[in-house]
């Protein structure tokens, strides 16, 4: 079977992906995790079937438009496809980078031109050699239009290491942000609860602060779960710019270690009671690894909360 792209033909092999193909014919699509969850190698479908396994996750409203991911994307019959819309890429330049803790840094950019975003909600950054990753955006809109991010240092890092060692005014290029995970006013006596592993604490604070500066006045609790005690970046005293925006509300901040036996996920579960007499009158938030995401919806879920108040965003490390 046969894909085309931008005017041009490429065979693909008996099961092999689109994304996978298309590298084999030198052809570098902007991926990251390659298992589906941070949707960095969307396209669309401009005639042909991709596949079902391809539009796993995507809204019913995306995978109607032809949008799929491609990574999962296994067509039985011939295909054409194209860059998804409204994804421009936007150079962009690395003005900032920190370290927070041994293997976690703080990294700054400044866009070419304004980039519209939610706090929470996550982009795609490429750099010189075509790496593509996805962070989450850990900070409020600036005038200076810089955008603060949390990296995850890993040894041998194609991105991360790159960016530990890279210069003020380094070049890369970002995609238009994405995802739901953000606070929509409305209802700002509801109670928040905001739940994150490792690094998926960093879009959670840029929410609750969010939430704060549009005037949220109802209670607001922030955890943050780690394996270990040096996981806990930020440490364990509630981060000053959520103290900050508190200004007088109540804002609970919690850490949970499990190597101590603190399960994040019990202790969201627990943490709601507190917060809400009725679990359906709170807006939960939720980011970190697959797994323990899934365990947090439906935990809460079973605890009643409703599906539709439970925001959630899912951290993939890139596959090698």
């Amino acid at each position: 079977m046969r894909v085309t792209f931008e005017g041009r033909e490429y065979e693909l092999r008996p099961g092999e992906s689109v994304l996978d193909g298309m590298a084999r014919h030198g052809v570098r699509l902007p991926s990251a995790c390659r298992s589906g969850t941070c949707q960095a190698c969307l396209l669309r479908a401009v005639s042909g079937d991709p596949g079902p396994a391809a539009r796993r996750g995507l809204k019913p409203a995306w995978a109607a438009s032809g949008y799929f991911l491609a990574c999962l994307a296994r067509p039985p019959a011939d295909l054409v496809i194209a860059p998804p819309g409204g994804t421009a890429r936007i150079p962009a330049t690395v003005e900032r980078v920190r370290r927070l803790a041994a293997d976690v840094l703080s990294v700054r950019l400044r866009p070419g031109r304004p980039l519209r975003f939610e706090p929470g909600q996550h982009l795609t950054v490429t750099r010189e050699g075509g790496v593509t990753r996805t962070y989450s955006i850990a900070s409020l809109p600036t005038a200076t239009g810089d955008i603060e991010l949390h990296v995850r240092l890993y040894p041998g890092g194609a991105m991360s290491g790159w960016l530990a060692g890279a210069r003020r005014g380094a070049a890369v290029t970002v995609g238009s942000p994405a995802g739901e995970c953000f606070y929509v006013p409305g209802s700002p006596r509801a109670p928040l609860l905001l739940a994150g592993t490792g690094t998926g604490i960093a879009p959670l604070l840029a929410v609750a602060r969010q939430a704060l500066a549009s005037g949220h006045q109802g209670p607001v609790a922030v955890l943050h779960g780690s394996a270990t005690r040096p996981g806990l970046y930020l440490g364990t005293r509630c981060p000053a710019p959520l103290a900050a925006a508190a200004r007088g509300r109540t804002v609970t901040w919690r850490t949970c270690v499990l190597e101590a036996g603190e399960d994040i996920v019990s202790a969201a579960v627990a943490e709601l009671g507190v917060l809400a007499a009725g679990p359906a009158s709170a807006r939960a938030f939720l980011c970190g690894g697959p797994g323990v995401v899934r365990r947090l919806r439906r935990q809460l879920f079973l605890a009643g909360m409703p599906l539709a108040a439970i925001a959630a965003d899912q951290f993939a490390a890139a596959a090698p």
